[in-house]
């Protein structure tokens, strides 16, 4: 690049899923294979689970910190999901696409509204499950929630995946290195094939019942 050239201004990939469709597995399976994409660290008031490193998972803060955040608009979008809250910073997401990095928000169907609205440019990836009985394998193989919770997360998952149709491309992550390779498609500018003109009736039917 010549030393007076204008850095490239990055792109912004809202990527969301009901919970246990595995989209934190896919990003960060396309942050390996990708090393010029940033993902944006969420802030939560969710509790910390024993895998996760705060600053790389999520900022973890409490809820009259969020609240305070949220009075001075530091969020680019935020939403509360089952009891928690999560919320994008403004100012991260800012400097990553003015330093030319493409950035992923890891978020949810709620807060893809509140971005569109924001940065009209970005572009948004939609992630379903094979079916209902994977959906439920998954969540009940990560052993870190009750059967309540379970339970609740899968009614709630319904409303979720109802929200499909807002989003420019939809994925099934039903094999997973292929679920990846369409994902990178995506967030290289060649997708090479449009999700929404699969026939996903089927697949829906089963979700959304």
């Amino acid at each position: 690049m010549n030393a007076g050239a204008a850095t490239r201004r990055g792109a912004l990939f809202v990527i969301a899923a009901p919970s246990g469709a595995g989209k934190t597995t896919l990003v960060k399976a396309v942050l390996d294979r990708d090393p010029k994409l940033k993902v944006s660290v969420s802030h939560t008031t969710r509790k910390q689970r024993p895998t996760e490193v705060p600053g790389r998972d999520y900022n973890f803060v409490t809820i009259d910190e969020f609240k305070r955040l949220i009075e001075k608009n530091e969020f680019l979008e935020h939403a509360q999901v089952f009891d928690n809250f999560y919320g994008t910073g403004r100012a991260q997401v800012e400097a990553l696409r003015k330093a030319g990095h493409d950035v992923i928000l890891e978020i949810d169907w709620q807060g893809a509204q509140q971005v569109r609205k924001a940065q009209p440019d970005c572009k948004t990836v939609f992630i379903l499950p094979p079916s209902r009985v994977e959906l439920e394998a998954r969540l009940r193989n990560r052993n870190t929630d009750s059967d309540a919770v379970i339970e609740r997360r899968l009614r709630d998952s319904i409303a979720d995946m109802s929200h499909y149709a807002e989003f420019d491309c939809v994925i099934v992550n039903n094999d997973f290195e292929t679920a990846v390779t369409e994902l990178l498609a995506i967030l290289r500018g060649n997708p090479g094939f449009s999700a929404k003109r699969r026939d996903l009736a089927p697949l829906l039917a089963d979700l959304l019942a």
